[in-house]
């Protein structure tokens, strides 16, 4: 018998509310359940896979499987490596095998999806890895981060993945935090441009983008992991939600949301947020996804897992993530718990999505070994990312860039110079060694490749955390036997020692942890961890010149190495070629372009110290140390020296003009720093500021243009500025072109004391910034 679903003409709408009216309940149970840890169904036997019990039960249970997560995963939690993941041809073929048997066990053919891990790259054995989010914040550059999920989205492809899980929502809002380098900056309009910029990226593949984690995880209190999101309304929706936005607006088919809970309300069990702010304001038409066991934490509120099940339908969530609660929804059910039209309501949206992948004609894959294909010579993406978030944030008489021909030999030191596994951050996997690059690695093949007869020394100085790894006696008599010395600091997220685990994968604290971030490692101080601090006075009690390279993922508080270093270079986790970034820096064959995302703390109990604070108090006021940043959002040196002119304030139509598709309103074509407009231009229209940049430097490089505005005159309390656009351009060396950036309607309005998203009649002032200066200021003036 041929069901109308089987009729590849129709709709993917059509065809998925057909196959939904012939399925069983415990069929469409299983639909919505990722219940197994894919790494965990599979055994390697030479150049076969065979599927476990568990596998087999729960297909044959279900009568099929909705999503499997992580067949791919392989790092110290799943416990899968090169000697028993899944690489070259064995990789496709595990993924072929489970999905023929799926189907032959299910009664209408319906294909399973596979879900992995992408936050920074695929978290699989030769999977393509990209330096983390900070990184990414650090460049400004969402094309250039898009290209690079395109590599991701094409090796995810070719492996059969059909939902990537990518951090892309979180706005970091507290560095105590340590998930922070899955955040792309503490500003929610550069956030959501590269999350708007990721997510374009992996769906342009065939790809479905999960983005995570909704919402607003980054607000956590004390900067404790999953914890309360202490804010109100207003704030969720001016730094929070931005993110979200911007990815519906791109498209994106999959949302995870977020363990924590806001004003006392569990976002896996908030509607308001869910299915009234996700599906009702922003439009998203895909599925909705919980974190790992998030369901399960329901418990606490309604002592029943299958009420919990229940509480997290309701409130929009369609697919689950290991958790008990979801396999007992059959239950949920029959106890009246949820309505038949509850359940079809999450399962139509889990069968579209196969209808739309085209799973149902092509559920296989090729088996080919693709392990070379993605590597970083063929897509050099991953090194120009680790290239343009590296930022220069001190420079003393221009110490930097080093002279290779002045100089004889070269002390490296510090324990995050020769740790691979250090730049890469969490939710990495194993890895081939040798494809990747330190600092100290980069530096000596920097050199070894322009010929340089330089001698480069390297001392671990001392451990990472551990006291007892004191190294500092030997560092310095390096140092003193040197002419510079380049000093490599941090932290480090490296699963790759001995960690143990929670059920969800984070990392518990322990005493033999050698990690001070990632999940699950928060911290209640910020300055460097070990003996890091004392090792820096020590080296620089030589009076020879000290280079700092910073490699972490969060913003420390590193006053004490800024003081004692001639020059400091932030580089957050650079990834596999990092090394060769920060060497080709050092030594002037790359232009520094990366401008902080996030602000850099003098101490600890400055906290916050994001830039976008309200105007309605004194930030960072305190009797006994300065009131500011130690470097602040935006900030960021270069070589080069770029100078602005010629800068234009224009009004312009989107509507057609006498006939134009666009044009200039003719009375007030150009402004010089003030220009007034009324309501109706705004929605007719928006304001364009256009600039000269000159590069009058030596060296080609990046300029970086944003665009501040604050509010002069509102109905409630502002921030004292906010981003609202960027533009990065590059210019060869004595030679000038054009940037141009824009402001719109929706740039311009706020939420107002109704909670009404509105533009409103007053007085905005303008700002053009290149991160070390504002060279413009203007003004808006709107009328009703």
């Amino acid at each position: 018998m041929k069901y109308l679903y089987q009729d590849n003409s129709l709709s993917s709408k059509e065809r998925a509310k057909d196959l939904l009216s012939h399925m069983t309940v415990r069929e469409k149970a299983g639909q919505l359940n990722q219940h197994l840890y894919g790494f965990q169904v599979y055994e390697r036997k030479g150049a076969e896979v065979e599927l476990n019990k568990e596998l087999i039960e729960e297909v044959e249970y279900y009568g099929g499987l909705g999503v499997l997560y992580g067949l791919y995963r392989a790092d110290p939690w799943s416990g899968k490596t090169y000697e028993n993941g899944l690489t070259g041809v064995l990789a496709p073929k595990a993924y072929n095998k489970i999905q023929k048997f799926v189907l032959e066990h299910s009664r209408l053919g319906i294909p399973m999806l596979l879900s992995t891990e992408c936050p920074h790259g695929h978290q699989a054995l030769d999977g393509y890895l990209l330096p983390v989010n900070l990184n990414a914040g650090a460049t400004f550059h969402p094309e250039l981060l898009r290209k690079a999920y395109e590599v991701c989205g094409s090796q995810l492809k070719d492996l059969g993945v059909h939902l990537a899980l990518i951090s892309v929502l979180d706005v970091l809002r507290d560095p105590r935090w340590g998930r922070s380098e899955e955040c792309y900056s503490e500003d929610p309009y550069l956030s959501g441009e590269l999350a708007k910029a990721a997510v374009t990226g992996i769906q342009g593949k065939g790809v479905t983008a999960v983005a995570k984690h909704f919402c607003a995880q980054g607000e956590g209190t004390g900067g404790i992991n999953a914890s309360a999101a202490r804010i109100g309304e207003r704030e969720l929706r001016e730094i929070h939600l931005p993110s979200a936005k911007a990815c519906c607006q791109a498209g994106v088919q999959g949302i995870m949301a977020a363990y924590n809970e806001i004003d006392g309300i569990p976002c896996h069990s908030n509607k308001k947020l869910l299915t009234g702010i996700l599906r009702g304001e922003m439009g998203f038409k895909g599925v909705v996804m919980a974190d790992g066991l998030a369901i399960d934490r329901l418990d606490g509120m309604t002592g029943n897992n299958a009420k919990s099940a229940a509480m997290a339908l309701k409130a929009g969530v369609d697919i689950s993530l290991w958790d008990k609660g979801f396999t007992r929804l059959e239950e949920a059910y029959e106890n009246g718990f949820v309505t038949m039209e509850e359940l079809d309501r999450a399962v139509y949206r889990v069968l579209k999505l196969k209808f739309e992948l085209g799973l149902f004609e092509n559920p296989y894959i090729k088996e080919q070994d693709i392990s070379k294909v993605y590597s970083y010579q063929n897509h050099p993406e991953a090194l120009q990312l680790a290239r343009e978030s590296v930022c220069l944030l001190k420079n003393e008489n221009d110490i930097l860039p080093l002279d290779r021909k002045k100089i004889s030999s070269i002390a490296v030191i510090g324990p995050n110079a020769d740790e691979l596994y250090h730049q890469l951050g969490d939710y990495t996997p194993s890895v081939r060694e040798e494809e990747g690059i330190t600092v100290l690695k980069g530096i000596k093949d920097f050199l070894k490749d322009c010929g340089e007869n330089t001698v480069v020394r390297y001392s671990k100085g001392c451990g990472l955390i551990r006291n007892e790894e004191n190294y500092i006696e030997e560092a310095v008599q390096l140092a003193k036997a040197c002419d510079y010395t380049i000093l490599v600091l941090g932290g480090s997220s490296s699963r790759f020692s001995k960690v143990e685990f929670d059920a969800n994968g984070a990392a518990k604290l322990s005493e033999s942890l050698d990690m001070d971030c990632g999940e699950g490692i928060d911290t209640a101080v910020l300055s460097l961890p070990g003996l890091q601090v004392r090792l820096t006075e020590a080296i620089a009690q030589t009076g020879k010149p000290v280079i700092s390279v910073l490699i972490q993922g969060r913003p420390y508080a590193v006053t004490e190495v800024d003081r004692h270093s001639k020059a400091l270079l932030c580089a957050f986790y650079p990834g596999m070629t990092g090394g060769q970034a920060i060497a080709e820096v050092i030594f002037g064959e790359t232009c520094p372009s990366g401008h902080l995302p996030v602000s850099l703390p003098g101490h600890v109990g400055q906290l916050p110290v994001y830039y976008n604070y309200k105007d309605s108090y004194n930030a960072m006021s305190y009797s006994n140390m300065p009131d500011k940043a130690l470097y602040s959002f935006g900030y960021g040196l270069s070589y080069t020296t770029f100078r602005y002119s010629d800068i234009k304030l224009k009004y312009q139509f989107t509507a057609a003009c006498n006939g134009a598709d666009s044009c200039f309103k003719d009375e007030q074509q150009i402004y010089s720093e003030s220009i007034g407009l009324t309501f109706d231009d705004m929605k007719k229209g928006f304001i364009e500021l256009e600039i000269n940049i000159t590069n009058d430097g030596n060296y080609d490089g990046y300029a970086l243009i944003m665009l501040f505005i604050k509010d002069l005159k509102s109905s409630i309390i502002r921030r004292v500025i906010e981003l609202k656009d960027f533009t990065k351009v590059f210019i060869k060396k004595g030679e000038s072109a054009r940037a141009v950036l824009h402001l719109d309607e929706e740039k311009l309005s706020i939420w107002n004391e109704l909670m009404e998203f509105t533009m409103e009649a007053g007085d905005t002032q303008l700002m053009l910034s290149d991160g070390c200066q504002t060279f413009w200021q203007g003004k808006v003036i709107i009328s009703e």
